[in-house]
């Protein structure tokens, strides 16, 4: 068919099929800018005609025929006019959306927890965080580092989270869990995505509190204090064991403690902020029997710069295991952890009636008020007095009798 006996648009398909080529390349129109063109070797192809923000007119090509049929074109003709009334071109629009899908590929999981992981290291004890980014690396990564953050659905967190519970990790799963929602935080904060689909997901699983945390109840602390006393292979872990039952520091506090940091002829530890778990500084009243202990102890390593060094190494710490491995060797697998004389003695002075902020404040709990998270000596003599009467009922346990006696010295 000739150009010139089209009579009507929009062309017909049997139309735009017939169409013949011409000495020179030509365009038919299909109407609203649509038009059709037509080259020399019968090849096809649409191509939209509009107008550009400085006046000009120009051509924007909307593909082949017979790969694309007249009632596609047009289709194709009203959604670009609708891009370039909004100041783009179905081109810069294609190109915009595979940037956002390179920059979406770039956006994944892992990413978002090394950003994480940078932005902790600034708040939170570097031996804390190692343990939680260890179980990042070895859980979650694996699972679904690989995935643009954009893509993860509160489902796909359930059915993972599932998964962690099902290994009876759960202590494990919900450092990850608040590690993993942080970050979300973060990212929607941003607007990287939309909304974070961590939250709530605890709810859904098991939470299974004290799994890490293990301690014997108040009646068992007597059999438990007088087997720490009893305790053979290392006088070093012993100190260290009894030093955890006297001052409910946290066992990563104590395994790394400096002699710089302890005032032995006043009584005092001053625990520095770098390496507390709550980033403050602590100065904690130490009672004649946790000083005793110390003297004990400074007899076997008074020469280096650890209280309690690594055997190997004695520039490092001793090793984190050393006191739940000592645990295990007395008997008390499973019912007692380091962390757990924590619990113990929290217990046991409520349960004795002393005041809530003196404990809160000796176990370095963070209120959220500004003197207690500022003041390092805060209740620091009624902390004496407690921690001190905490110790003689603790040294009077050791052979059941209700006055205080001495602990056997051990080399």
């Amino acid at each position: 068919m000739k150009r010139s006996e089209v009579r009507s648009k929009p062309l017909a398909e049997r139309v735009v099929a017939a169409l013949e080529p011409e000495d020179k390349a030509y365009r038919i129109s299909d109407g609203a800018g649509l038009y059709l063109y037509v080259r020399t070797d019968a090849t096809k192809s649409w191509e939209l005609r509009y107008r550009k923000p400085d006046g000009k007119y120009s051509w924007l090509g909307l593909g082949s025929y017979p790969e694309v049929k007249p009632k596609e074109a047009r289709q194709r003709a009203t959604e670009a006019k609708e891009l370039i009334a909004k100041g783009t071109t179905p081109r810069q629009h294609k190109k915009a959306q595979e940037q956002q899908a390179q920059t979406a590929s770039r956006e994944t999981v892992a990413a978002l927890m090394d950003e994480w992981h940078v932005m902790k290291a600034k708040s939170v004890d570097a031996n804390s965080l190692r343990k939680v980014w260890l179980s990042i690396q070895r859980h979650l990564i694996p699972a679904m580092g690989h995935e643009p953050i954009s893509r993860i659905q509160p489902a796909y967190i359930l059915e993972f989270f599932r998964q962690l519970e099902a290994l009876g990790i759960h202590a494990t799963s919900a450092k990850i869990r608040r590690a993993l929602a942080e970050a979300f935080d973060m990212a929607a904060f941003a607007g990287r995505v939309a909304s974070n689909p961590v939250r709530g997901v605890e709810r859904f699983i098991e939470s299974g509190k004290g799994s890490n945390y293990a301690h014997v109840s108040q009646q068992e602390v007597p059999g438990l204090v007088r087997a720490i006393d009893q305790y053979p292979r290392s006088p070093q872990v012993r100190v260290a064991m009894l030093l955890l039952a006297l001052n409910g520091c946290r066992p990563g506090e104590l395994r790394q403690a400096a002699w710089s940091e302890f005032d032995l002829d006043n009584g005092l530890w001053d625990l520095p902020a770098e390496r507390t778990k709550k980033r403050r500084a602590i100065l904690m009243p130490l009672s004649t029997q946790s000083v005793t202990l110390l003297r004990e102890q400074y007899q076997l390593s008074g020469s280096f710069n650890l209280v309690f060094p690594n055997r190997n190494d004695p520039r490092k710490p001793m090793s984190n295991m050393a006191v739940n491995k000592a645990i295990e060797h007395i008997g008390y697998a499973g019912r007692q952890t380091g962390h757990g004389f924590r619990h113990i003695l929290s217990t046991g002075l409520n349960e004795r009636g002393y005041n809530a902020d003196h404990i809160e404040a000796q176990l370095a709990h963070v209120t959220g008020n500004i003197r207690s998270t500022y003041n390092k000596a805060l209740y620091l003599e009624p902390r004496r007095a407690m921690m001190q009467a905490w110790a003689d009922e603790v040294y009077g346990m050791v052979d059941g009798a209700s006055k205080v006696v001495a602990f056997k010295a051990r080399g």
